[in-house]
């Protein structure tokens, strides 16, 4: 059976772009007979906040979505992702990054100021510098047994050397294909924050493991991630799922809607005499019956 699932995190109120969505979920899950779950991806301690989880089922009801079985908060399963943590590290794929974000800012403008490139990964932060990987055992013992605040992260060049070449079946933009991965372009990425015991990439791909899901339908905005996903799965020797990276909801300037700019919520709109049915209109997923043109929906 197909398995779809929403994931939004309790770090703001949901607009536009997450009922999109939502509903879409909703929608292939339905006519692929399938089942579709809700996961509240509240792993960042600081921002996450309960009125927001409040409001992320006070939204999602309020458009009518029901999912099946209870929401998997991954607040509360730490553990299975250490357990996936402790198994690369096992392959001996991991090591500790003591490097803080103000010594990666200068170590990468010495680079630059002296006329060399930097690389940057796909959302534009400057790749880690090699300073933590190259750092002696001994002196990383020594720092570990300190006490000193180190974030976990993923050895690229051994990880890519292990896993080899890998794709994924891609959906979105009305056309199926395999897409080449490329999680080289995002360096070592973060596998534990020196807050947080996991990071979006590894817990993601252990949920959707755990969880069966077989088609994730998400946000063109996570389109280049997907190869950090891939690269993780076959690492840990998790299922591949299907993946559609749908369009994106803008405003009128044409920018993505984003928590981090106050955008409109659903509440707000909830509260200004929106319905439902509405919402659907705007977002370009009218039930059945309505007049959102066809070109628009799903990709």
């Amino acid at each position: 059976m197909a398995v779809f699932r929403f994931a939004p995190s309790p770090n703001g109120r949901l607009h536009l772009g997450h009922a999109y969505s939502a509903l879409l979920n909703l929608r292939l899950a339905e006519a692929a007979g399938g089942r579709l779950l809700l996961r509240i991806e509240d792993i960042d301690r600081e921002r996450c906040r309960p009125e927001y989880e409040a409001g992320i089922h006070e939204d999602l009801a309020w458009l009518g979505i029901a999912f099946d079985g209870p929401a998997r908060r991954q607040s509360e399963h730490f553990a299975d992702y250490a357990a996936a943590l402790d198994r690369l590290r096992g392959m001996g794929l991991v090591y500790p990054a003591f490097l803080s974000r103000a010594e990666i800012a200068r170590f990468v403008a010495e680079r630059q100021s002296g006329g060399r490139a930097w690389h940057r990964d796909p959302d534009g932060s400057p790749l880690f510098p090699p300073v933590d990987r190259d750092r002696p055992a001994s002196d990383a013992d020594a720092r570990l047994r300190a006490g000193e605040p180190h974030a976990l992260r993923l050895d690229m060049a051994k990880a890519l050397a292990v896993a080899g070449p890998l794709d994924w079946r891609e959906s979105g933009g009305g056309a199926r294909q395999l897409v080449p991965a490329e999680p080289a372009a995002w360096g070592d990425v973060i596998l534990a924050g020196r807050e947080t015991p996991t990071s979006y990439h590894l817990s993601v791909v252990v949920d959707d493991a755990l969880q069966e899901v077989t088609d994730v339908v998400r946000g063109r905005d996570l389109f280049a991630a997907t190869s950090v996903h891939r690269l993780l799965q076959k690492l840990l020797g998790l299922p591949a799922p299907r993946y559609h990276h749908h369009r994106l909801i803008a405003d009128e300037s044409g920018r993505k809607l984003a928590k981090s700019s106050n955008d409109t919520g659903l509440a707000e709109l909830r509260a200004a005499g929106l319905t439902p049915d509405e919402v659907r209109q705007r977002v370009g997923l009218a039930a059945p019956g309505g007049a959102a043109p066809r070109q628009r929906d799903p990709a």
